[in-house]
């Protein structure tokens, strides 16, 4: 599904990323209307092993959910992931399928995509600030490389507000990048990090001034501080599931 949600369109010089190749940088990174038309060339060139923790997901998804159950993913963009999982996940369990973002041109982009694929039955989508989650009984929550969005003040409230959504036995599954409090790992992450975009064709000033763009908006944690505060909002579960480098995902399982 994910390769089918990828064909969907054919690559232009327009759908691909070419937002850093400018001279400067004039504001912070924000989810705006040129983000969303490279968003997926974006998420492919940016993101180790995408289709892997995509598929990982999936695969723990089949083990947790029950028949009938809502899943949301918070911070849905432009509905490719919500809608390769949708992809994955069997037809005859009943599952709904809900993707939730403050981005209008986000959401249009996701609900082209779900007619086209014909998942209107089973997919839809909410305007909304994921701060202000309100939806009792969900299956699962998925949070893909969004929490690092949310300023670490407002975590704690945000993942305790996740936690009693859940229905007893449901599952958040986080996707993260994350940091490492050793000095010489942290830097030799980053480094290879770099690496892997260069060789997805991204320039040493591209790299350079996305980073610069990320730097007051993305604020990682290491996986340990993670899974701290899963623990104090009350998951009694809590591991990681994939890791590369600094990019992890984990499980965190709210009790029966």
């Amino acid at each position: 599904m994910v390769q089918e949600v990828e064909k969907s369109s054919t690559m232009t010089e327009s759908s691909k990323d070419n937002l850093f190749k400018v001279d400067s940088i004039e504001e912070d990174f924000v989810f705006n209307e040129r983000v969303v038309e490279v968003f997926d060339d974006m998420l492919e060139r940016s993101i180790p092993c995408y289709k892997q923790v995509i598929e990982s997901s999936a695969r723990l998804l089949v083990k947790f959910l029950t028949p009938g159950d809502t899943l949301y993913d918070l911070g849905c963009s432009n509905g490719t992931s919500l809608l390769a999982i949708a992809g994955m996940l069997p037809d005859d369990c009943g599952f709904s399928y809900t993707g939730i973002d403050n981005s209008a041109p986000m959401l249009e982009k996701a609900r082209l995509k779900t007619e086209l694929f014909s998942k209107q039955d089973s997919v839809s989508y909410l305007l909304e600030d994921i701060t202000q989650f309100n939806h009792p009984g969900a299956g699962a929550i998925i949070l893909g490389y969004t929490l690092q969005f949310i300023r670490p003040l407002q975590r704690e409230s945000f993942l305790k507000s996740l936690y009693r959504c859940l229905r007893p036995g449901g599952v958040l599954l986080l996707s993260e990048k994350i940091i490492s409090h050793d000095r010489r790992l942290n830097r030799e992450y980053i480094d290879i990090y770099h690496q892997f975009k260069k060789s997805r064709g991204y320039s040493e000033l591209e790299i350079a001034k996305k980073r610069e763009a990320l730097e007051n908006v993305l604020i990682p944690f290491s996986i340990a501080e993670n899974k701290e505060i899963l623990t104090k909002c009350g998951f009694t579960a809590v591991e990681t599931y994939f890791q590369w480098f600094n990019f992890v995902s984990m499980i965190a399982v709210k009790t029966v």
